[in-house]
């Protein structure tokens, strides 16, 4: 991925929230058969290894975990969010007219090495954990409890468990910020205007920034 130093975003913090708030991940590998890719809700635990560790799982018919080799290098990339932007939201656009579309968004690319854990015990605290995270917000949370143990023993014998050391980040905060500050922050409020608040709000916030 191409990021200019002003677009660069090494903040570990950051990184880690961005994952935190966007847990989807698009897994692509390399294995036997070619590059793939893969798209999963993934666990981030950054008490773990050098640099955290993703956790996810996989259908047991997908032929990902079977094509892989323990220790291979994959990326998984989180997108936080994107939209376009009109060169017609810069106030200077319209005293100079020197300006163009683009488009802005925050990723993270989470390089590391893949382990393949089919081990019930491993897969079962995965989904666990998912559950319990995601279902935190629901007025009666569901519970892998709520269904008989021997379903929940079939489904979790349905899938394989991943485990990724991550090895190094890239982070990229596309938000204008090789604007002025006004032109950064009417953007952004066009952008909460139209409902677009991913970015928005995050220009907004680089507008603040600058203007300090």
């Amino acid at each position: 991925m191409y990021v200019p130093p002003h677009f660069d975003e090494s903040n570990t913090e950051i990184l880690h929230d961005l994952i935190k708030q966007n847990p989807f991940g698009m897994l692509v590998t390399h294995g036997l058969g070619g590059l793939d890719a893969n798209h999963l809700p993934f666990e981030f635990d950054p008490t773990q290894g050098k640099m955290g560790v993703l956790n996810a799982h996989v259908a047991r018919a997908n032929p990902l975990w079977r094509e892989l080799s323990n220790g291979d290098e994959v990326l998984v990339v989180f997108r936080a969010g994107d939209a376009y932007i009109s060169p017609n939201w810069y106030p200077s656009k319209h005293e100079a007219h020197r300006q163009v579309p683009t488009w802005n968004y925050r990723v993270v690319h989470a390089y590391g090495r893949i382990v393949v854990k089919d081990d019930e015990r491993f897969v079962r605290g995965v989904v666990a954990r998912l559950t319990r995270t995601h279902e935190a917000s629901q007025p009666i949370p569901w519970k892998m409890m709520d269904s008989s143990s021997d379903f929940i023993d079939t489904m979790l014998k349905a899938i394989v468990g991943l485990e990724i050391s991550i090895t190094r980040w890239v982070g990229k905060s596309k938000l204008s910020q090789n604007k002025e500050a006004r032109d950064i922050q009417n953007a952004g409020q066009m952008l909460n205007s139209q409902g677009k608040n991913l970015i928005g709000d995050a220009m907004l916030a680089c507008a603040k920034a600058k203007s300090e």
